[in-house]
């Protein structure tokens, strides 16, 4: 067993304690999924959703702050620094950080608070962002998506899934945003 390993059982042991939340925006009652390969590890991003009314949606997308437990210059810093990135082969994934970390604090899991750095508009249904906001926050995610489940779930056009409205709502905003960035150049791959 490595220091890291035992550092990372420690942070990861500790959890998320009142100090870690304070100065966090706080997103744990605003509906929260991640959508992620079938075979996913770790979920290191999700999207959140909010109904403002008049025609306008408060959109997150937030990103797991491993930061906050990986300080600078630590033990842990320096293995990831040399990892540079994890790894995914055939049959494994070698991961940057510890699978304590990587698999649990730091993974975007469904019904569990999480630390995160987020990117939040105001869209209208339109695709038009009214505001923007970046910062740290805290989430609660509610549901893991794998693509396809989010895919069917669009396809079928069934409002009686779970999320429904959210996911309709969210691939429309990203259809008119796709479109607005090909009339402007933009080229899709």
């Amino acid at each position: 067993e490595t220091y890291t390993q035992k550092e990372s059982e420690i942070i990861n042991k500790n959890g998320i304690k009142g100090e870690d939340i304070k100065g966090r925006r706080d997103f744990r009652g605003i509906t929260t999924f991640t959508i992620d390969p079938d075979d996913a590890k770790d979920y290191d991003d999700a999207i959140s959703i909010r109904d403002m009314g008049e025609r306008k949606f408060e959109i997150g997308i937030h990103i797991a702050d491993v930061s906050h437990y990986v300080k600078n210059g630590s033990s842990l810093d320096r293995e990831a620094s040399k990892r540079a990135t994890s790894v995914y082969l055939v049959d494994r994934v070698i991961p940057m950080l510890p699978e304590t970390l990587s698999n649990d604090l730091c993974s975007l899991l469904p019904n569990k608070d999480r630390l995160t750095f987020s990117a939040v508009f105001i869209v209208d249904d339109s695709g038009k962002i009214h505001e923007e906001w970046f910062g740290k926050t805290i989430i609660h995610s509610k549901k893991r998506f794998t693509y396809d489940e989010a895919q069917k779930i669009i396809e079928k056009n069934d409002s009686q899934d779970d999320f429904s409205k959210e996911l309709f709502t969210l691939n429309n905003i990203a259809k008119k945003l796709k479109k607005e960035r090909i009339s402007k150049g933009s080229v899709l791959l």
